[in-house]
């Protein structure tokens, strides 16, 4: 089981287990918004309901962490792990503005592609080639890519992910 953690505003921050949750909540820097009633925590002298959301007492919010950062996976994920130059399915990525020729590692240069298309592109350009992407690549938004581990929700979550959407 994992717990929702929001912060002041009631926005999604991360998903921890319902162990630290339950830490942070019996140390007083959190408090419990929403429970799971039916599957209590028993410890040596009380139970406990376990923490679906909780919500921290305090929290300083630092700038600029909320970037998604790149990764391999998040691009594939990103593009339904579809190739953006055929549609077929994508198991590599490519650049879109080869490396070599000043195109970085980022968001809207990095395409899902499939191996033959990849291997087809090599260090080329769109234009060289005369190929067009289907998608317009762009950095990922929602609260899906915010908070870790959102990609498997609690339906008790939903409410609390939508608003930071």
């Amino acid at each position: 089981m994992r717990t929702l953690v929001l912060n002041a505003g009631y926005e999604p921050l991360a998903i921890v287990s319902f162990r630290r949750a339950l830490v942070l909540v019996m140390n007083e820097k959190a408090t419990v918004v929403e429970c799971t009633e039916d599957d209590p925590i028993r410890g040596t002298r009380r139970s406990y309901d376990r923490p679906a959301v909780i919500l921290l007492t305090r929290y300083v919010r630092m700038p600029g962490a909320r970037r998604t950062p790149v990764t391999r996976r998040g691009v594939l994920r990103r593009d339904g792990h579809r190739c953006a130059y055929c549609g077929k399915v994508a198991t590599t990525i490519d650049h879109v503005q080869p490396r070599s020729r000043g195109g970085g590692d980022s968001w809207e240069n990095l395409v899902a592609c499939c191996l033959r298309c990849n291997n087809v592109k090599g260090d080329r350009t769109l234009s060289e080639l005369g190929w067009e992407l289907r998608i317009v690549p762009q950095p990922p938004r929602g609260a899906h890519w915010t908070v870790r581990g959102a990609e498997r929700t609690d339906p008790v979550w939903e409410p609390y992910l939508a608003t930071a959407a």
